[in-house]
């Protein structure tokens, strides 16, 4: 046997399994019945020595940062910093995105310098060295180099197909296809006139997936990219395509996730999760955002964080942070931190509504350490230590209140 999915049908439960559970603080049987159902993915390559990531069905919501060089910006020494940010804020897993430089020597440096899980988009390579031509082959073969690699889970855009560019032709949206990856094979499909190799080529593609145990992330190449283009005729039968594809890699012992949108109006989020759920058989679901408005520029991270708690309360499972450097530019380390902690509070406050019994504890402590002004507890009980000890020390943290209400303070015994 390979993948953990293979051993739950079979009925043993693994060291990973084991692992997961205890992370979660839920019963290992759970794992297990997850991992069945296809409800949950335990996400790590088989040759990675690191603790897997359990996402899905009864598992805390979690948090993933994008990092990666650009063809414009950015070095692997910025990236590593960028990687530490990552470690040093909570966030669950990374992705490097990389197009710039030494794509290669890139993803094997950040790899090695992180026990995170760890995922890429390995088309981004392909088109950064092939970009124009290339065949079914190329993209397997860099499929493989990633898996080879260590990498845990790959984005793949295998529901980018002719079907859904017939509607996009039929239906112009006012952003057209936002997604890298899904802008890239789209243009190539109209380009050849024929069908995307991932989708025509799934059962090789699970293949590859299974031999390193390989989390396959169904990518949404037709998320909107403007709330006008939202949940029009190529996204639902995008997501419809991926949901059967994702049955067709359970069927082969393939772990999946789906991931989802993108640029959402605030009442129709739920609505969109429940949708996935439903035509993607309760399959995990990854979501960057949702940005519940397209005008928040320089505060995207704010309004990812509004869309994201909607989210995950409504079934999201896995948080793609969003950072304020969203549509303008490059992120740096700044950047990355904001982003995961905006990502933190939401994925964090969907918990209280989903698992109160899990997550409540810290949250009931602050409010006992604020009845105290019980300062130095807040600050470490506090999502970002530093920046709330920066606060403090900025406002006042020589007085017993704060400075916002002194001896007028509420808390305060009398």
């Amino acid at each position: 046997m390979t993948t953990q999915r293979e051993y739950a049908w079979a009925g043993k439960i693994t060291p990973q399994m084991e692992q997961a559970a205890e992370q979660e603080r839920i019963p290992v049987r759970q794992i297990l019945r997850g991992l069945r159902s296809g409800q949950i993915a335990l996400v790590k390559n088989k040759n990675r020595a690191i603790r897997p990531m359990a996402v899905g069905a009864g598992c805390l919501t979690k948090v993933n940062a994008n990092i990666g060089t650009s063809r414009l910006r950015s070095t692997l020494k910025a990236e590593l910093v960028k990687l530490k940010a990552c470690e040093k804020y909570g966030a669950d897993a990374v992705m490097d995105l990389s197009t710039g430089g030494q794509l290669d020597k890139t993803r094997q440096a950040l790899l090695s310098a992180t026990k995170l899980c760890f995922g890429t988009v390995p088309i981004y390579q392909l088109m950064c060295e092939k970009s124009s031509g290339f065949q079914g082959d190329d993209l397997l073969d860099v499929i493989r180099k990633h898996c080879a690699q260590g990498v845990d889970f790959i984005t793949v855009h295998c529901g980018v197909t002719r079907e859904v560019a017939s509607l996009l032709r039929r239906y112009p949206r006012v952003t057209g296809v936002v997604s890298r990856g899904g802008s890239f094979l789209h243009k190539w499909l109209n380009r050849t006139g024929r069908e995307n190799p991932l989708y025509e080529r799934f059962d090789e593609l699970c293949a590859l997936a299974y031999e390193y145990d390989v989390t396959l992330s169904l990518g949404d190449g037709l998320r909107p990219g403007c709330l006008a283009d939202a949940h029009d005729r190529a996204q639902i039968k995008e997501l419809e395509i991926l949901g059967k594809l994702a049955r067709r890699a359970w069927r082969k012992n393939v772990q999946v996730i789906v991931e989802g949108p993108g640029h959402v109006p605030y009442n129709q989020i739920a609505r969109s999760m429940r949708l996935e759920k439903k035509l993607c058989r309760g399959a995990p679901f990854y979501v960057l955002g949702p940005l519940p408005t397209d005008i928040a520029a320089g505060y995207d991270h704010i309004a990812g964080a509004i869309g994201g708690t909607l989210a995950a309360v409504n079934g999201a499972d896995f948080l793609c942070y969003v950072t304020p450097a969203e549509h303008l530019g490059l992120p740096d380390g700044q950047d990355v931190r904001d982003g995961i902690i905006a990502s933190r509070i939401a994925a964090h406050s969907a918990d209280l509504v989903k698992y109160p019994e899990r997550s409540a504890d810290r949250d009931l402590a602050m409010a006992k350490a604020r009845k105290a002004l019980d300062w130095d507890k807040q600050i470490k009980l506090a999502l970002d230590s530093e920046k709330a000890r920066s606060v403090r020390k900025a406002k006042g943290q020589d007085l017993r209140e704060c400075t916002m209400c002194g001896d007028l303070c509420s808390m305060k015994d009398l």
